[in-house]
């Protein structure tokens, strides 16, 4: 919706930011079968143009925090729905990767709280590092370090259980 919004309007789009809000948290949300502003609240939203309906009613006390719980049961209940949705229509798209000698592949990195990582702190970190390429299929239980400061002429074999325990960030996944 923002980006729609963004290509029609152009460079003056963040003034109608509060009109996009407004129109998102208004719309029909598939997942919980209702407005998100109408899941918080318990009711429809009442702009200008629906002040003219009658006959809302109020609720009070205990009557209001037995309808708000049955929102949230129902709000949870359809989430779950959503959610087994989407992960049947992710699993029926997922494929393994393999890759092949020669492929050039990036290594993922996991950002280290107040750790410094290729200059950067935090979230600022890169997630993913250089490409690396592939040399050799991995079918014996070990793996080819290029050690920092040194060339590709010394590199090492190691085995593989020993890395993972000095080394457990290189393999985080």
């Amino acid at each position: 919706m923002l980006r729609a919004c963004v290509i029609d309007l152009g460079v003056r789009w963040e003034q109608y930011l509060p009109l996009v809000e407004f129109a998102y948290n208004n719309s029909f949300q598939t997942s919980i079968q209702m407005a998100p502003f109408e899941a918080l609240y318990g009711r429809r939203c009442r702009s200008p143009i629906g002040w003219l309906e009658v006959g809302e009613r109020k609720l009070l006390g205990p009557e209001l925090v037995q309808d708000a719980t049955e929102k949230i049961h129902m709000i949870r209940q359809k989430m779950l729905t959503a959610q087994s949705r989407q992960k049947s229509y992710a699993d029926n798209r997922r494929r393994d990767l393999e890759f092949q000698v020669g492929d050039h592949v990036f290594l993922k990195v996991s950002p280290t709280k107040g750790v410094m990582r290729f200059g950067k702190k935090g979230k600022l970190s890169p997630r993913y590092i250089r490409p690396f390429e592939i040399l050799r299929s991995k079918d014996v239980a070990s793996v080819k370090v290029l050690w920092r400061n040194h060339t590709s002429e010394e590199v090492t074999w190691e085995a593989e259980d020993e890395m993972r325990t000095k080394h457990p960030h290189l393999f985080d996944m």
